[in-house]
């Protein structure tokens, strides 16, 4: 992939994220459980549908953003339930890459094994904001592989913030709209993507407090 391209296209997909962080309308509340609220509404990038999840964590965004950053051989394939592994595939700068994060089985093994390759940029803000943004792309070096189900995120990613007034605190925004691809129910879809969004916030404060005592 030519690194210019790439550079541009981590841009419009983080440019997408700010679009999702600022625009209130239109979502709806699927739960709300010890403080992380999920909501979703239709996605205009694929026939299904774009989650929201909001939670304030016990934590510094730094420390957060540690349990959560995209890095081959960072923690988050310690503690996210949802991630088996994730690997670099090409690094253009030390914000921007094509990676390759591989998902276990779930719902009751109604889903089978999944594989993503994504750009991903990192972006930081003025207010203090860390955040990833990501969506799917071909890359050469990273064709399906056996055993696995390729499926498609479509800009997704999460903002770290700092919390007024709360230095110990952080409030982190998380988007999916992923593609499982296969032939899924929808339900099984539906009801899997809020439940396992408000375990990665059970299990992401679990981690901080765990790696950051």
């Amino acid at each position: 992939m030519d690194p210019a391209q790439a550079a541009e296209m981590g841009e419009a997909v983080a440019e997408k994220m700010l679009r999702y962080r600022r625009d209130t309308s239109g979502w709806k509340i699927f739960r709300e459980t010890n403080g992380v609220s999920v909501s979703w509404r239709p996605s205009v990038e694929f026939a299904g549908n774009l989650y929201r999840g909001e939670g304030v964590l016990c934590g510094t965004p730094e420390q957060v953003w540690n349990c959560v950053k995209p890095a081959a051989g960072g923690l988050r394939v310690k503690w996210d339930e949802n991630v088996t592994d994730f690997e670099v595939i090409q690094a253009f700068t030390d914000t921007l890459c094509v990676s390759r994060t591989s998902t276990p089985s779930a719902a009751m093994k109604l889903i089978s094994p999944r594989d993503f390759v994504d750009l991903v940029l990192i972006k930081k803000y003025e207010d203090g904001a860390i955040t990833s943004n990501a969506t799917h792309v071909e890359h050469p070096l990273c064709p399906p592989k056996p055993g696995f189900v390729r499926g498609f995120n479509h800009p997704c990613g999460c903002f770290c913030e700092p919390q007024p007034g709360e230095p110990n605190k952080t409030n982190l925004v998380t988007f999916f709209q992923t593609d499982l691809s296969g032939y899924l129910p929808q339900t099984v879809v539906d009801s899997f993507f809020p439940r396992s969004m408000a375990g990665f916030y059970t299990n992401l404060q679990k981690a901080v407090k765990k790696f950051h005592e």
